[in-house]
């Protein structure tokens, strides 16, 4: 094992060109947790490249020549041989027992308890965040969004490759089951979706028990492939599923519903920026900490807006909503209200404002 480690710790780490993330690694030791190709190991390989080469280990700990008997026996000794101040085992596993080093940093899709370490959920890219891999900003990259999605990798595959390259890496990364209720929740993006109900769906296709679904439709939760959105003062009632990414809902349905689809992007948006959301009856999301109401609504007319807003009224009287923001693909402006702001805003200008 030792031979090997020392073929790891001789080896130049690589990135291609490195565009930054909102989230940044500095001194401490952490666990960096996300779903596949959410540029976890980017992030880490770019810390690790401005630091001395002689002072960190990398380890990729998905790699087969690797045996976790003998990498727990040697491991510990060879960081003090070598004066290892910095070690990184991606792909962590918690069968691989921790050296004693001043700094770990450890990714993974599961989310360990780990007290030594501080915990750092990586998403895919924010719509921010992909204009950095844009060459120019005008008005064709929110369509290059809708059509990439936020992976990082999609900029670099061509688009009649992309929906089986992300599905052999969705397959890779998760079991059969997990992929099965994943596929089902990309026909229910933005809807009102319980485990149940995919339950009663999948054992019509495969034989599967009840306990075995359940389990596995909560680590996809816990991993962030799928996001549940509570209804609002009713935490027990069916919640609505969302995917971890746009791009999903192509590479595994081939169902079409451009409104949904907007919605669980904005959705991402909000997840992303850590406000805090629910879903009420006819409102896509309501904020309460900041007594704000959004309605998804990519190609709004203010007939129907103003129709939509009779529906909600009462909510908006009830609640004291002091706003209410309806998000479009390009069409701007305001409407005049007696119980509260009604403000039009196109997603680009939404997402990148404060």
């Amino acid at each position: 094992m030792e031979i090997l480690l020392e073929e790891f710790y001789k080896t130049d780490i690589h990135i291609d060109k490195y565009q930054d993330r909102k989230l940044f690694i500095d001194a401490k030791s952490y666990q960096i947790n996300g779903i596949t190709q959410s540029g976890k190991t980017q992030l880490v390989k770019n810390y690790l490249l401005g630091l001395k080469k002689s002072s960190y280990l990398y380890i990729d700990c998905s790699d087969i020549r690797i045996e976790i008997e003998s990498l727990n026996t040697t491991l510990t000794s060879y960081c003090n041989k070598n004066k290892i101040d910095v070690l990184v085992l991606d792909n962590y596993t918690p069968v691989i027992k921790f050296a004693n080093v001043s700094q770990l940093i450890i990714t993974s899709q599961v989310k360990y308890k780990i007290d030594i370490l501080q915990q750092i959920q990586l998403y895919p890219l924010d719509y921010e965040e992909f204009l950095a891999y844009e060459y120019k900003y005008d008005s064709s990259a929110l369509n290059h969004f809708f059509q990439l999605g936020g992976f990082p990798f999609m900029h670099k595959v061509h688009t009649d490759e992309k929906n089986v390259y992300l599905q052999k890496h969705l397959k890779y990364a998760l079991s059969d089951v997990e992929f099965d209720i994943l596929t089902l929740c990309a026909k229910f993006i933005s809807q009102k979706l319980s485990a149940f109900t995919i339950y009663e769906r999948l054992k019509l296709v495969r034989k599967i028990s009840k306990d075995k679904l359940y389990k596995s439709f909560e680590q996809l939760e816990d991993k962030c492939y799928i996001h549940l959105l509570s209804k609002f003062n009713h935490l027990r009632a069916t919640k609505k599923v969302y995917l971890c990414d746009i791009s999903l809902k192509s590479a595994l349905s081939v169902e079409k519903n451009f409104g949904r689809l907007f919605e669980n992007m904005i959705f991402l948006e909000l997840l992303k920026a850590g406000v805090e959301s629910y879903y009420c009856d006819d409102i896509d999301f309501y904020l309460p900490q900041s007594d704000e109401i959004i309605i998804c609504k990519p190609f709004a007319d203010e007939r129907r807006l103003f129709k939509k807003l009779e529906s909600i009224e009462a909510f908006i009287f009830t609640h004291s909503i002091k706003k209410v923001t309806t998000i479009t693909m390009n069409k701007e402006g305001s409407i005049s209200h007696p119980l509260s702001q009604v403000d039009i805003i196109p997603f680009d200008i939404w997402a990148l404002g404060d």
